[in-house]
């Protein structure tokens, strides 16, 4: 079936192919989840891409096929064609993914079970008590139907209460006990859906019935992972105010208890950081995978506000429904994407560069205390002694010059992403405690074996002469769990010879080769 399959994208792309084609490469993935798409023809004598065929029908029937032979989904594919008829195709599980249109190249998964852990999870927790009043949280709620009922001139009828035993189920469930201010409020009601139909009352988002809650804490109990080539240099930055949630894009003690409907939520934070209240709300989800949002210090002082907001006049009605008015909640960190300001803010904490006259001076950041990501794009630099106070985790830079020695012991570098116009060393790296991910493929490293000496390196990316160079001495790191080989012309089998080379079993790759008539 697979022989079948491959014969039939080989058809399509022949007959597809323009005048004076000499060979067309095709990549792609294909699994039950989809199929992706990328590669073209040469053609000596014109730059202009010529487009492939729609191949996604027969992408999918390839894996499909794949699927019934190895039990693979998705599968990486690469398939040549030559304008005598003959064509291979080389495919494999996932383990090994082509990143064309990606940043190029291709990655190799060698640790599937390991992901990187989120900054927010080492961060102590707040020893503060809770600032939630379950009998304050029940008199506002009271008062703020009564408000309502009387802005729409009718009473909102609510579900029945939960009781204390659905209460005490609901927290074995989830591992922990609610804020005594939300559990005060499921006594009343068990959230504000009747006929499927929400009142929409916490800040226009629907109140989770209990059995809602817990279905919900189970999918978003754990940050949501994008797969090395968006995680290895990924940062989750700070709630305004700082240091009041985790900096974590899920975590099991956020419970989420309002849904806007959109794939975000209200939840209660059982275990903020050191500046925030236990029980507090925040924002979760969707939106908020790269900075969660901070909204009060309990669900008691979030129905305060909504009261106040009634009494004031701060809303609008709409047939059935009131709208509360208030300002757009943040939902990314405060960032600059240009060039570095004369005056840069105070909360500033992700900035790229682009395009910048070189060399960038990147002195005017020492200001910035809450940097977490700087990356120079198109830009070079000499010194990177600015950045040795600053808390910046995800760094890409373009050295002129200069090393890295500021870089030595810096306890907040998680990646780094080195690009050089003269050799460089990269020793002082050794000294880098939490440095889990490095791109070199852009720089000249007179010193690649030091890489081996790296505690705890798990991500690691090379042009595939660095890579040569590397395993010929025996100095691949240990610690490995992903690598990228970033040669764009690098073919599948090449990919699958390099992996071998870092110990992933590649001997079950699917080779099949023919002739079309011509």
């Amino acid at each position: 079936m697979v022989e079948q399959a491959a014969q039939r994208i080989a058809e399509e792309i022949v007959a597809s192919a323009p005048a004076g084609w000499t060979r067309v490469v095709v990549a792609g993935g294909a699994g039950s989840g989809g199929t992706s798409l990328s590669g073209g023809y040469t053609v000596p004598g014109t730059s202009l891409p010529h487009p492939l065929p729609r191949l996604f029908a027969e992408l999918s029937g390839l894996g499909e096929a794949v699927r019934k032979v190895r039990d693979w989904d998705p599968t990486t594919v690469e398939i040549v064609c030559r304008p005598s008829g003959e064509y291979e195709l080389v495919a494999f599980a996932d383990a090994i993914t082509n990143l064309r249109g990606l940043g190029g190249g291709f990655q190799a998964v060698l640790d599937p079970s390991y992901r990187l852990p989120p900054s927010g999870w080492e961060q102590e927790e707040s020893p503060a008590a809770p600032a939630g009043d379950p009998d304050l949280a029940v008199t506002r709620f009271r008062a703020y139907m009564e408000r309502r009922a009387a802005i729409l001139g009718r009473a909102e009828p609510l579900p029945p209460p939960a009781s204390a035993a659905a209460l005490d189920r609901a927290e074995r469930r989830i591992g922990r006990p609610l804020p005594a201010d939300l559990r005060a409020l499921y006594l009343i009601a068990d959230g504000d859906a009747v006929d499927d139909e929400h009142r929409y009352l916490f800040q226009d988002n629907g109140w989770l019935a209990l059995e809602d809650l817990v279905a919900v804490h189970t999918a978003l109990r754990e940050p949501v992972w994008f797969g090395w080539d968006l995680g290895w240099n990924s940062v989750v930055f700070d709630a305004d105010p700082p240091g009041t949630v985790r900096r974590a894009g899920g975590h099991p003690a956020w419970v989420p208890f309002a849904s806007g409907e959109d794939g975000n939520y209200l939840a209660v934070d059982l275990a903020p950081a050191g500046n925030g209240r236990p029980g507090q709300v925040i924002r979760v989800g969707r939106d908020y995978d790269e900075c969660p949002s901070y909204v009060a210090d309990s669900v008691t002082s979030l129905l305060g506000r909504q009261l106040e907001l009634l009494e004031q006049g701060a809303y609008e009605k709409h047939d059935d429904d009131i709208e509360l008015l208030e300002p757009e909640p943040r939902r990314h960190p405060e960032r600059i994407v240009g060039e570095i300001p004369g005056e840069v803010p105070a909360g500033l904490q992700a900035i790229h560069v682009n395009d910048a006259a070189s060399p960038v001076d990147l002195a005017p950041l020492t200001g910035a205390a809450n940097l977490r990501l700087l990356h120079l794009n198109r830009s070079v630099t000499t010194d990177l002694a600015p950045v040795r106070r600053l808390p910046v985790e995800s760094l890409r830079v373009t050295l002129d010059g200069g090393d890295l020695t500021p870089l030595e012991g810096h306890r907040h570098l998680t990646s780094l992403e080195l690009g050089t116009t003269t050799p460089i060393e990269i020793g002082p790296l050794r000294t880098v405690p939490n440095l889990r991910g490095l791109d070199l493929s852009r720089a000249v490293v007179r010193d690649l074996a030091v890489v081996a000496d790296l505690p705890d390196l798990r991500y690691l990316a090379l042009t595939a002469r660095q890579w040569t160079a590397l395993l010929d001495e025996g100095k691949a790191p240990p610690t490995l769990a992903a690598a990228r080989l970033t040669d764009d012309d690098a073919s599948l089998a090449e990919a699958l010879t390099w992996a071998a080379r870092l110990g992933l079993d590649t001997g079950g790759a699917l080779r099949t080769a023919g002739s079309l008539p011509m």
